[in-house]
């Protein structure tokens, strides 16, 4: 499943005539991304009442300073996100096993691929020797509404993935 996700993640890149370079260097790219996330977010909140979520989600807390951030390295802020990531596709998708309402399981579903089309991508950047290894203890915080899951996973988008990009963007993009 998840080659299959890379796969369909890469023709949408290829459908805006990008590559995962492209993505890094094209800064529209990452706001279209940003534009998404917030669309989502807009359209869970027109859902009919969704209820409250029985086993809670476990989300990532993806406020930074901006200089404790730029004091890290591109390999250190790319498996921040891949733990932030992580926790996000396993909160969207427990949600969905929760979610009866057709408005707010489509949603959720579509945030499950975009989170996981992400978390796919960043493991194809490495500097350093070795695999991601998933065993990661992000700072985190129990929720039960699904609505923090969209806000969550627009304030990673906005924040640490955009400007990983960007960092990215200095070393890629000469």
């Amino acid at each position: 499943p998840g080659l299959l996700l890379l796969t369909s993640f890469l023709l949408h890149v290829k459908e805006d005539r990008a590559s995962p370079t492209r993505l890094v260097c094209d800064n529209r790219l990452i706001q279209k991304y940003i534009v998404e996330a917030k669309d989502m977010e807009k359209r869970v909140g027109q859902c009919q009442a969704l209820p409250a979520l029985s086993c809670p989600a476990v989300l990532p807390l993806v406020d930074f300073t901006f200089q404790q951030w730029k004091s890290k390295s591109n390999e250190t802020k790319r498996r921040e996100i891949l733990c932030d990531l992580a926790l996000l596709v396993g909160a969207a998708a427990g949600a969905q096993g929760q979610v009866s309402d057709e408005c707010g399981a489509r949603q959720l579903s579509q945030l499950y691929r975009h989170a996981n089309s992400f978390f796919l991508l960043l493991q194809t950047f490495s500097w350093e020797a070795g695999h991601w290894e998933p065993s990661c203890f992000p700072h985190s915080k129990e929720q039960t509404h699904i609505s923090s899951i969209f806000l969550t996973y627009r304030q990673l988008v906005q924040g640490k993935l955009r400007f990983f990009f960007y960092d990215l963007a200095k070393v890629l993009c000469k």
